[in-house]
């Protein structure tokens, strides 16, 4: 039996899952634009509770490493982080927009996540018709948009899509606004952690780092200025 706990705080939702041999056991999930140090625990002590197992009985913990939002993010790989090291479990990471790409319906045209930055420019990634990843990760202005979205058709996801498929002048490119979810969800977390771990159970880790497209809006007080 296969238990795993994922994490999300990295954008404005802020969830937690556990699944037991790759089903959802527990879910919970709530969507807010701030508070979520004071919401991310309490949601992972209650799936624990409805999953009814300790953490001592988990096999891996999968958490979001961003992009996202500076504290929200922070605060996830934090707890992810001090969970793993109390229970002696694996850590892996992913990325937010990885998520997001997971949880969308079947599809025959690659994929674009688009994610809000709060900011001028949108986080995104290109995948194709199976969910393998097409380019990096980005943090790119409007019109940097069309430079990465292959001629064709294209799914557009995320909670950035309605901007994104604006700043498409071409709109022969665009196919069709997922209906899938527009923002991480900690059982796809979840998911994409047990895959990466059961592909290599053995290779030496390293607690994940988060990954920050551009600089944070916020800074830990006494830090420099980007």
């Amino acid at each position: 039996m296969t238990l795993v706990l994922g994490l999300d705080s990295a954008t404005e939702a802020c969830s937690a899952a556990v699944l037991r041999n790759g089903a959802v056991v527990a879910r919970r999930f709530e969507t807010l634009q701030r508070g979520h140090a004071e919401h991310l625990m309490p949601l992972v002590r209650e799936v624990m509770t409805v999953a009814g197992i300790s953490f001592a009985e988990l096999d891996l913990i999968a958490t979001t490493i961003g992009p996202g939002g500076f504290t929200g993010l922070r605060i996830g790989l934090a707890s992810a982080r001090g969970l793993a090291i109390a229970a002696k479990r694996p850590l892996v990471g992913v990325t937010t927009l990885e998520a997001v790409a997971r949880a969308q319906p079947p599809r025959e045209y690659p994929l674009l996540v688009a994610l809000d930055t709060k900011r001028a420019d949108f986080y995104l990634q290109l995948f194709d018709a199976d969910g393998e990843p097409l380019s990096e990760p980005a943090a790119l202005m409007p019109s940097e948009i069309a430079s990465m979205v292959p001629d064709g058709p294209v799914v557009v996801a995320g909670n950035a899509r309605d901007g994104a498929i604006a700043a498409m002048t071409d709109p022969v490119r665009v196919q069709v606004m997922s209906t899938g979810p527009a923002l991480p969800d900690a059982a796809q977390v979840a998911a994409i952690g047990l895959e990466r771990f059961m592909a290599l159970p053995d290779a030496p880790r390293t607690p994940p780092s988060a990954l920050y497209l551009r600089p944070p809006d916020a800074r830990l007080p006494g830090a420099p200025s980007p």
